[in-house]
């Protein structure tokens, strides 16, 4: 009789709806496993939730649960969900946080929204400043005035030593070129002759390798940043529809910008399934795609996150392969970097230029740094983190224009590794001239940044890193960008070609001279042949014949590590945008029938 007259009493609120709600929950404490929702949905739009409760537990516990902490009624703290399932899993911790709890329906879309209205402008603050401030680039121009001048003052020093001295200056400037060039072409060379002895399959077709998968899979959630992607974001959606994942075990998160009109409409005419969420990106002190991950991360559901840019097309089987790997290897591995390839390869020669160099990087140098056991700077797409590590880390560093590189540097500080896997993702190759320099400049300055951050305290880096990995991240990161910037020293001994006099004459010996020009013929032989060997690797060998051409490409490097120079004291956090869908070979949009979906148990 008790309980008929419960159930009365509840059918009677629900009609008079949530004014009555008093009368639907009893000051009893909840006993599991008793636990059930009240038979009415609460509006917590009209009825806003208690932003201390929200506190209590936390914005992002309750955006990864899928639970909003409502208000306090007749003694208990009453928990609005759209899955009573969640409740009950968790009713151990939210009792331990708010003492005793009932459970009331709100479908999800609402409690987003309710929570996003209390909790956005934290989450914000959250994304911006996620990593710890010793470990991050946020402060670059802040600071007394002395500090902020000290890029000037620091250029300003050398530009007055080459006044006083130019020929000592010279000589010690080609003299840190030479070396440099000397220790780039040595790791390359080593690299190519590791990738010789150890064979690589460019690329694995669906179903062509058995993968061993864990019993119960994993939710893999993939953040996709897009910022005014008006072409690009139907074409995204049918190549993500062709992964052979279950899609219970799926979380797509597309991440847009507040401001983003034009994605918005794109993806306002495309029929989005229910495994996909559009997660919009409140407005703060700054748009860079690391803080969009970072807000999107709070949001994801999975225990791995992976990363794909707008225009990327991965393989197939691609999620099976990182979840078969992460199963197989321990937890100090906590990164799958993926190989990149390019579809518009043959667009025009800027694109065969750059799907060459992307080859030599992610077909050679990046598995003979894994190899010799060296820090792995990653790519900023096709890289797959375990959720604890990306966490325990700290996040992606907001501020920093290259965050990929500083993400593996920060990561193998904490004594993570990371591993390369044989699967391909294909996005489209950056072919015109000054587009690509923007891009270019953005990751050369995100790299000076990225060491300079890192070195703020060198021998702490030693001590997290050891000797060998230390002068390995020195290597990479001063020695990239010394070449670059340093370039055009290197090109004036292209006047001895040419039968004119070098300025170097005056203080080396005629043998010196001999040996630089053998030092540079060689670096340019290392470069050809293993850039040779990295598109035989990728597949597409009959670009070979285009890599004697990178003499004339890697110049344009050098504007673009000076104009980053330049942001760098001007406009550290700025982030140029690529724009995507240019060079798209015909048919390379439209993806192929989709294979036959698998179970969630694989």
């Amino acid at each position: 009789m008790a309980q008929l007259a419960r159930r009365e009493q509840q059918g009677l609120a629900a009609r008079k709806g949530t004014a009555q709600l008093r009368l639907a929950l009893p000051a009893a404490p909840l006993i599991l496993p008793q636990l059930t929702p009240v038979p009415f949905a609460i509006d917590p739009a009209a009825q806003p939730p208690e932003p201390e409760l929200i506190l209590r537990l936390g914005a992002p516990v309750c955006l990864q649960l899928g639970l909003l902490p409502w208000r306090q009624v007749g003694g208990a703290t009453v928990i609005l969900a759209a899955d009573p399932g969640v409740v009950r899993r968790h009713l151990v911790r939210l009792k331990a946080v708010f003492g005793p709890v009932r459970m009331a329906y709100c479908p999800m879309t609402d409690l987003r929204t309710a929570l996003l209205a209390v909790a956005a402008p934290a989450l914000v603050r959250r994304a911006e400043a996620r990593v710890a401030a010793e470990e991050s680039c946020r402060d670059f121009g802040t600071g007394s005035r002395r500090r902020r001048a000290m890029p000037l003052l620091l250029l300003a020093g050398v530009m007055a030593a080459g006044i006083a001295a130019p020929m000592v200056f010279f000589a010690v400037l080609l003299f840190w070129a030479v070396l440099t060039l000397v220790l780039n072409s040595g790791l390359k060379l080593v690299a190519g002759m590791m990738a010789l002895r150890v064979p690589q399959v460019p690329r694995l077709a669906a179903g062509s390798v058995p993968v061993r998968l864990p019993v119960r899979l994993p939710v893999v959630s993939l953040l996709v940043p897009l910022y005014h992607e008006r072409a690009i974001a139907a074409h995204l959606l049918a190549r993500l529809d062709l992964l052979d994942y279950p899609r219970d075990r799926l979380d797509i998160c597309l991440i847009l910008e507040d401001d983003d009109a034009m994605t918005r409409a794109a993806l306002a005419v495309a029929s989005l399934p229910a495994w996909v969420q559009v997660i919009e990106v409140p407005q703060g002190s700054l748009r860079t795609k690391p803080r969009a991950l970072n807000y999107a991360l709070d949001f994801a559901k999975g225990s791995i996150i992976g990363i794909y840019d707008a225009e990327d097309a991965p393989a197939p089987d691609q999620i099976r392969q990182v979840v078969a790997r992460f199963a197989q290897c321990g937890p100090e591995v906590a990164c799958l970097q993926g190989a990149l390839d390019y579809y518009n390869a043959g667009s025009n020669w800027l694109s065969r230029c750059f799907t060459l160099e992307y080859a030599t990087w992610f077909r050679v140098m990046m598995p003979g740094l894994q190899r010799m056991g060296l820090v792995i700077p990653l790519g900023g797409t096709t890289l797959f983190l375990r959720r604890h590590a990306i966490e325990q880390v700290g996040g992606w560093d907001a501020h920093n224009v290259t965050e990929d590189a500083d993400l593996g540097l920060r990561l193998a500080r904490y004594g993570y590794r990371t591993e390369l896997i044989q699967t391909v993702t294909e996005e489209e190759a950056n072919a015109r001239f000054w587009p690509w320099i923007k891009q270019r400049s953005r990751w050369l300055k995100g790299y000076a940044v990225t060491w300079a951050v890192h070195m703020r305290d060198p021998l702490r880096l030693w001590r997290d890193l050891g000797t060998w990995r230390f002068i390995g991240v020195q290597l990479l990161f001063i020695g990239t960008l010394s070449q670059f910037v340093l370039a055009p020293l290197l090109w004036t001994f292209w006047l001895v070609l040419f039968g004119l006099p070098h300025p170097v004459n005056a203080l080396l010996p005629q043998g010196a001279i001999i040996g630089l020009g053998a030092v540079f013929l060689l670096a340019g032989l290392v470069n050809l042949l293993v850039a040779a060997q990295a598109v035989r690797l990728a597949g597409k060998g009959w670009l070979m014949i285009w890599a004697p051409t990178l003499q004339l490409y890697f110049p344009l490097g050098a504007i673009a590590a000076y104009k980053g120079l330049a942001e760098l004291v001007r406009r550290p956090f700025y982030w140029h945008k690529t724009t995507h869908g240019i060079f798209v070979p015909q048919g390379a949009m439209a993806p192929p029938a989709p294979a036959p979906r698998r179970s969630a148990t694989g």
